[in-house]
């Protein structure tokens, strides 16, 4: 079955950055695009990233464009979140998904806490 793992969150100073990842299984990840999206307390969970199948081509959410890079390794089966220059409101659980067999599929998140 389709499983996404999250992993690389944790509590870092505004201005510093933090590299998420996600192991992907149970589907041919290279025919898929893929997406990292965030959840803030209180608020609903929105697109910050996507990247396509072999071609790379990606597109950002407007607050993150300039600071967050998706990327992703095809023999790995894994897909990357690097964000730099992280402010309070990047705040969030973070969540890997992909839209596959007609359903999307997400991973359990992995927190970000952007904090002096």
């Amino acid at each position: 079955q389709v499983q996404l793992v999250e992993s690389g969150g944790g509590l870092v100073k505004p201005g510093g950055s933090l590299r998420l990842s996600c192991e992907a299984s149970g589907f041919t990840f290279s025919m898929y695009g893929m997406s990292w999206y965030r959840q803030a307390p209180g608020k609903e969970r929105g697109l910050v990233a996507t990247i396509t199948t072999i071609g790379g081509v990606t597109n950002y959410a407007d607050s993150v464009k300039g600071r967050f890079t998706i990327s992703r390794d095809n023999a790995r089966n894994m897909v990357y979140l690097q964000m730099n220059s992280l402010k309070p409101e990047d705040t969030a659980v973070y969540y890997c998904n992909v839209r596959a067999y007609g359903m999307n599929y997400w991973g359990e998140g992995t927190l970000v806490t952007v904090s002096s």
